[in-house]
């Protein structure tokens, strides 16, 4: 081991900082944030250094290094862009026993300043010895990613609780089995959902009884479109606290692959065409039979749970059946083809309003008229709707829509094969014969759709020419 890892408590104490410029800055915040008494002397400052000491946060004297400056001091940091003068001063703080951190320079430096990922009261520190501080940012990076906000409220309430805790659990033994819960049951889901007070009355309850089993859970989380970057680190987090993962098809394998190696994956997809209620059944008992097993269930579900994904439904199931559950949203299909497409969903120029709508619902439900929808400064986004597109051609030309109106097929959106078909709508339909689309695929109409053929950045891209459907096309459609 090159350095000995060490955590300091500077309240209070005086930190002094040589250098004022906005490196030295971003030291001065750290410390501050531990409660350092900051001292900072410069030639001269930076403006934001300035109102730190305009507003009594820092004391700043403006004048040459004085080696009496380190007297009072208990760390050094120097922070100038002068190596000479920063040699001064790691050697005026060895003569005196003091370490010095000298910014970006491994060789003087007797102490090192980690990569920081902050749960206050829990603090991760990496350290690469100075030799590589990009890779230590990388892997704060992703160690950030793994670590609920929530910990940090969950290690103040137990170190409130401490004591309790260690008369109502003497023996070590138990004492763990209660800290382990503390982190795998309703305690932390409490505070993840702001209520502090329930997180304590839960807590308060457990230390009178032995320690409960921990309590099932489903997450009903959201997977995005395909492009494993766009899980967000919420979603990231309930993939690796899984015990059982109920996947829908439009999970993308990378997605999966994020989970923990020892998750329980059950594939719960459903077949284009199959009978998708009798699907639906058995997700529904699947979340109740494992939850009720004491297991972290993950319904992960791609784009956004609640977005075209039946998601209402199985939070009601949940709730009738008593199973506590969390919901995790996901970056949803619209938003992330319009990105990847280069189109802009609204713009102050084309589109004021943006709709989401659904090709596909209930087998007993009609299917209202489309009434109301305006020809001008409005988007709509169609889901699932690859097979209702000489349907929805025709709904849109009776509501007024033009049939130059520009529209684009979104396939495989985010994903390594991404590809955009741009039309009107007139040729829309046939356009997606022609090229043969394919779900999933998304379908965007209106104004905005045509600036994706000048901002199309990712993936294939087609623009079609302006044809008329046949009679032929159509019928493939159909």
């Amino acid at each position: 081991m090159h350095l000995f890892p060490l955590f300091t408590d500077l309240k209070g104490r005086t930190v002094l900082v040589v250098g004022a410029g906005l490196v030295a800055d971003r030291k001065i915040h750290l410390l501050l944030s531990a409660g350092a008494r900051v001292v900072v002397g410069a030639h001269a400052a930076h403006p934001q250094v300035q109102a730190r000491a305009q507003a009594g946060d820092i004391e700043l004297r403006l004048a040459p290094f004085d080696p009496a400056w380190l007297d009072e001091a208990w760390l050094v940091i120097a922070a100038t862009n002068d190596r000479t003068l920063n040699r001064r001063i790691a050697d005026a703080a060895a003569a005196r026993r003091l370490f010095c951190n000298v910014v970006d320079d491994a060789e003087l430096s007797s102490a090192q300043v980690p990569a920081i990922v902050d749960r206050s009261p829990i603090t991760i520190a990496i350290s690469s010895g100075g030799s590589a501080p990009v890779i230590a940012r990388r892997l704060r990076e992703r160690i950030e990613s793994l670590f609920d906000p929530a910990l940090g409220a969950l290690a103040a309430l137990a170190q409130r609780k401490r004591l309790a805790i260690r008369q109502a659990r003497p023996e070590l033994r138990a004492r763990r089995d209660f800290y382990d819960w503390l982190m795998d049951g309703p305690v932390l889901g409490a505070l993840r959902r702001s209520r502090p007070d329930e997180a304590e009355a839960a807590l308060d309850q457990a230390l009178g009884h032995n320690t409960p089993a921990p309590a099932g859970k489903v997450l009903l989380v959201g997977a995005g479109p395909g492009d494993p970057g766009l899980l967000t680190l919420r979603g990231l987090r309930a993939l690796n606290e899984a015990d059982v993962i109920l996947a829908d098809r439009l999970v993308s394998p990378e997605v999966l692959a994020l989970a923990r190696r020892d998750a329980q994956v059950i594939d719960v997809g459903k077949a284009l065409g199959g009978p998708h209620e009798d699907t639906q059944a058995r997700i529904h008992a699947l979340m109740v039979s494992h939850a009720r097993q004491g297991r972290c269930v993950v319904r992960l579900k791609g784009g956004d749970p609640l977005v075209f994904g039946r998601g209402g439904e199985e939070l009601q199931h949940l709730k009738r059946h008593g199973i506590a559950y969390e919901v995790v949203p996901g970056i949803t299909a619209a938003l992330a083809c319009g990105a990847y497409a280069g189109i802009p969903l609204t713009h102050r120029d084309h589109a004021q309003s943006l709709t989401l709508a659904t090709a596909h619902r209930r087998a007993e439900a009609t299917q209202a008229s489309e009434d109301g929808v305006t020809t001008d400064g409005q988007t709509r986004v169609y889901y699932m709707g690859v097979k209702r597109l000489p349907v929805l051609r025709e709904q849109l030309l009776a509501d007024g829509r033009a049939p130059s109106t520009p529209c684009a097929l979104v396939e495989n959106g985010s994903r390594a094969n991404q590809r955009t078909v741009f039309a009107t709508l007139d040729t829309l339909a046939s356009t997606a014969v022609e090229h043969q689309v394919q779900s999933p695929a998304l379908v965007l109409v209106g104004e905005v759709t045509a600036l994706g053929r000048e901002l199309a950045w990712f993936g294939q891209t087609v623009n079609a020419g302006a044809t008329t459907p046949t009679a032929d096309y159509l019928q493939a459609l159909a």
